[in-house]
């Protein structure tokens, strides 16, 4: 038994070319049994310093330190055929742990493999991605992208899913069933969600396709923004669905989620710049109009290739928007800079915030100015 260091993918190192990671992933450690058998370990946490307008108790600015999360990595294999991982968060104030993701993973081909357990089901790049792995750090689109936000195990479905490539890797496309029985759990507008005796049990149906016309990206867990070491130019397509997924008190609708996403880097002499954008489109047939609507996000960032110190700087900026049905419109726009120390291994990152809500209710109307600091380590 021999234990080394290598680069693994923020869910798992996986041998399969279906399921790579890039470079810019986690480092962990990894003890070797034997040919295609191992189990990798690694940790990350994300803590952050942030002053919020009117949010202490006198009305002034809130000045916090917050542990934002913190993860336990572990992944495995038995052979070139099964696979595992297993990956826990801090769930709120109280510090406790939650399984996050706990998978097996049958790679039947290079190209195809079944997922099975709690995972992520297919859905949209920032979902994708994760607080980990984006644009600035954080999972920024948590007013656009809100089915990552939604849930009670941060996005995590228990389920079943293919996960596959074609055309040399670059078409990726996943597809899958869930249980996805807490679509909204996390949700400040929906304050009245209960069983209804009219709801049915119904599976949620979730699909990814994406093409990659530049670098391929072949891995499923994905990434946002790749630090000026690809070319990327991928569009993506993405759908979920399930039948009397809105229930409230007095009602029973379906649920679904439909969009497409675009990521464009470019290397060029001095540095790569980076543009993203996402469409989404809400339903839960009226039961929760305060969770149906469109909204849409962009974002563009430049590295420098040029070290400064111990590492690179990526001035960014991000907008997001929320229309939903019940009036009510959320905005937000993120001025920010991250030095990127070692990839997603080590970056910290400050941005100022300006978020709107523009509500029919006079008390809901509100502007909030947000500074915050942010530092992220993956070991």
């Amino acid at each position: 038994m021999k234990m080394k260091l290598n680069s693994l993918t923020y869910a798992v190192a996986l041998a399969s070319s279906a399921m790579m990671a890039p470079t810019v992933s986690q480092a962990a450690g990894t003890i070797t049994f034997g040919e295609d058998q191992y189990v990798s370990v690694g940790f990350g946490m994300r803590g952050s310093f942030s002053s919020v307008e009117d949010a202490a108790n006198d009305g002034g600015s809130s000045k916090d330190f917050d542990l934002d999360s913190a993860r336990l990595y572990v992944s495995g294999s038995l052979n070139k055929y099964i696979k595992g991982i297993f990956n826990t968060e801090k769930s709120g104030g109280n510090d406790t742990f939650q399984i996050i993701d706990a998978a097996g993973i049958f790679q039947f081909t290079p190209d195809m493999a079944i997922w099975a357990g709690r995972f992520l089901s297919p859905s949209s790049r920032a979902n994708m991605a994760g607080p980990y792995y984006t644009l600035g750090g954080g999972y920024w689109q948590s007013i656009a992208a809100r089915y990552g936000y939604n849930g009670g195990t941060i996005g995590r479905d228990d389920g079943v899913a293919l996960v596959a490539t074609a055309f040399d890797q670059r078409l990726a496309y996943s597809f899958g069933a869930f249980e996805a029985d807490k679509i909204f759990e996390l949700s400040s507008g929906v304050a009245d969600v209960t069983n209804n005796a009219d709801q049915s049990d119904e599976l949620m149906y979730a699909g990814r396709l994406q093409y990659s016309f530049w670098d391929k990206e072949p891995g499923y867990y994905g990434t946002g923004n790749y630090l000026g070491q690809k070319d990327i130019f991928t569009i993506g397509i993405f759908g979920r669905s399930k039948e009397d997924g809105a229930a409230s008190a007095t009602d029973v609708g379906d649920y679904s989620q439909y969009g497409a996403d675009l990521l464009i880097e470019k290397k060029l002499a001095t540095g790569a710049v980076s543009f993203e954008a996402a469409y989404y489109d809400y339903d839960t047939d009226d039961v929760f109009e305060s969770e149906q609507g469109e909204a849409y996000a962009v974002g563009a960032g430049y590295i420098f290739n040029e070290k400064v110190g111990w590492g690179q700087f990526q001035p960014f900026i991000r907008y997001q928007n929320f229309d939903a049905d019940d009036n009510t419109e959320t905005e937000r726009t993120d001025y920010g800079v991250a030095y990127i120390i070692d990839g997603y291994n080590a970056q910290v990152s400050a941005r100022y915030s300006d978020q709107d809500v523009d509500s029919p209710v006079a008390a809901n109307d509100k502007s909030t100015d947000i500074f915050a600091v942010e530092l992220q380590l993956q070991f």
